[in-house]
């Protein structure tokens, strides 16, 4: 590579100027115009009063969204990985048994995260396409008596959406606490923190929720806030309220730590890192968005993006990945073609529309396209686009299938 005087003087590093893709995969989404204008305002000190008064609106617009009343919703500063460290690291003890509801690459996350703290780490499991049954969860807290179970609700790489309702019970009634990862629905399918009984539940607003990644919505119950401030204590035996800088709590994290970020939050304001604020004019707005929509009307639109993607792709005669009956509603799996090179695909789809869809990992990689639908993008015109650019893609690639019949046959499922 040249020098760097040399390039900088031939103008290789111009300003920023990225293509306009549009972006069908599993995450991140295009970020919503008025998301990115919000993030374009003045930056505010982190004491400010006009800033509290927006961590304090953002509180309050997040708990809706996560079906909650919990005081504590709020954000951790970072991606979604972010909301799960935090959560885990501050929910879960070295020795701590936590059982892991695994269908997918993100409970193997969960897993690996775990590990990191030294919890005794048990799995109930399914095969990648399907989700746990409730029976098989249910006999696995019987049988290793847990302090936290743990699970995804929408897992990006298998697509699927393990179903919740009743789990909580089941948790309350071994005295185990729930943790939710809702990174991948949050903002496009019903989240129900309280109805399902869960203690925290994390997101992120790269895909539904139409914005960009780097904050991490949250919310906290009651006995999940009273567990992590019950931790508060330092090695040396002081409370961490006795302590001017807030330092020594007696987790693997400081800036993960819940407590301490519970303590910037609230009405004390007592001061832990310096919050994104452009990131929280981001959050603040995708949520408005959303609100604005309304909860009802922003689900069924991507249940009909969802409903127009698989349905077009199967009208292409293409097989669809995974289980009808739990299939998250913004992301589609669907088989590449024998005989198709499914990067090649990808590249195209690209190169020549702009377009990006995914690919897949772990058993599934090189056999599956995953194709999102989300936030922004869940829109009828952009479905329809990628199903067009798709079907003139493996044209090209000598795969025969009926012309114009995606488009033709989305348009219908849409309004079904």
């Amino acid at each position: 590579m040249p020098p760097l005087d040399d390039l900088l003087a031939s103008g290789f590093f111009g300003e920023i100027d990225p293509p306009q893709r549009l972006l069908m995969g599993p995450g991140p989404v295009n970020a919503h115009p008025r998301v990115l204008r919000a993030m374009s305002a003045d930056l505010l000190g982190q004491f400010d009063p006009e800033m509290t008064g927006y961590m304090n609106q953002v509180m309050a617009l997040y708990r809706p969204i996560f079906g909650t009343q919990n005081p504590w919703t709020m954000l951790i500063d970072g991606t979604a990985r972010a909301g799960i460290e935090a959560a885990l690291v501050s929910l879960v003890a070295p020795g701590d048994t936590v059982l892991v509801v695994n269908f997918g690459r993100f409970g193997l996350l969960l897993t690996e995260i775990l590990g990191r703290i030294g919890a005794r780490i048990e799995t109930v499991e399914a095969p990648w396409g399907e989700v746990v049954p409730m029976d098989a969860i249910a006999a696995a807290i019987e049988r290793v008596q847990p302090s936290v179970v743990a699970t995804i609700h929408g897992d990006t790489s298998t697509t699927m959406a393990q179903p919740l309702d009743g789990l909580g019970a089941l948790c309350a009634a071994a005295g185990a606490l729930l943790y939710v990862d809702a990174t991948a629905t949050i903002g496009g399918m019903e989240l129900a923190a309280d109805r399902w009984g869960a203690d925290i539940v994390t997101g992120g607003l790269q895909k539904c929720l139409g914005g960009p990644s780097g904050s991490a919505p949250i919310t906290i119950s009651d006995p999940a806030a009273a567990l992590i401030q019950g931790r508060k204590h330092v090695e040396a035996g002081i409370r961490r309220d006795d302590i001017s800088d807030g330092a020594g709590p007696r987790i693997g994290s400081n800036y993960f730590d819940l407590a301490m970020i519970m303590d910037y939050w609230s009405d004390k304001r007592l001061n832990h890192h310096t919050e994104a604020t452009s990131m929280l004019y981001a959050a603040r707005e995708c949520a408005r968005i959303m609100l604005g929509e309304g909860l009802e009307a922003r689900y069924a639109r991507h249940e009909a993006a969802g409903r127009a993607m698989t349905a077009g792709l199967r009208a292409m005669g293409l097989t669809i990945f995974g289980d009808d009956a739990h299939r998250m509603t913004n992301v589609t799996g669907v088989f590449i073609p024998q005989g198709v090179d499914g990067e090649r695909v990808r590249t195209m789809m690209r190169n020549a529309f702009e377009i990006e869809i995914g690919t897949a990992f772990g058993p599934l990689q090189g056999r599956i396209w995953r194709i999102g639908a989300m936030g922004y993008n869940a829109m009828q015109h952009k479905v329809l686009i990628t199903l067009g650019a798709l079907e003139a893609c493996l044209r090209q690639e000598g795969f025969a299938l009926p012309a114009g019949e995606a488009v033709r046959v989305a348009m219908e499922a849409w309004d079904a």
